[in-house]
């Protein structure tokens, strides 16, 4: 086996390129161990990982799923859903005018909507095509 010195060249992982590639050796913890190495490819100093240690992990990682949600709604199912269920009529759409959850206002440009959610001056409107968040009760 050759000397291991500064200057030499080795295979490593680079963590910018995320390949096994040619790195030249910076510095060195000790005779038998590199410390940092500069990709030939990117010249980033990095620390020295080795090529075939690396890629067994890469292999062995298992792969984080993500959570999916059990059933996507579209706003219109939603808006149809939560109007059929509710029997309050319908009163149109003033900012001076207080909502509570629940109640369907009718808006110049969007429509008839249902109130989803109360916040403070505001409330979140389910509309036919989308949900809006509008400003209420201002005097």
């Amino acid at each position: 086996m050759s000397q291991l010195t500064v200057g030499k060249d080795v295979l490593s992982y680079c963590t910018k390129c995320k390949l096994n590639l040619g790195h030249t050796i910076v510095a060195m913890k000790d005779v038998k161990h590199i410390a940092k190495v500069k990709c030939n490819t990117c010249n980033t100093i990095q620390s020295f990982k080795d090529a075939s240690v690396s890629s067994k992990q890469n292999k062995t990682r298992t792969k984080k799923t993500m959570m999916k949600p059990s059933k996507i709604i579209s706003v219109s199912d939603l808006w149809m859903e939560k109007m059929s269920s509710t029997k309050k009529k319908s009163t149109p759409y003033a900012m001076d005018q207080k909502f509570v959850q629940g109640d369907i206002l009718d808006h110049v440009k969007f429509g008839p909507g249902i109130v989803e959610k109360v916040v403070d001056d505001k409330i979140e409107v389910i509309f036919r095509h989308e949900i809006k968040t509008l400003v209420h009760n201002k005097k």
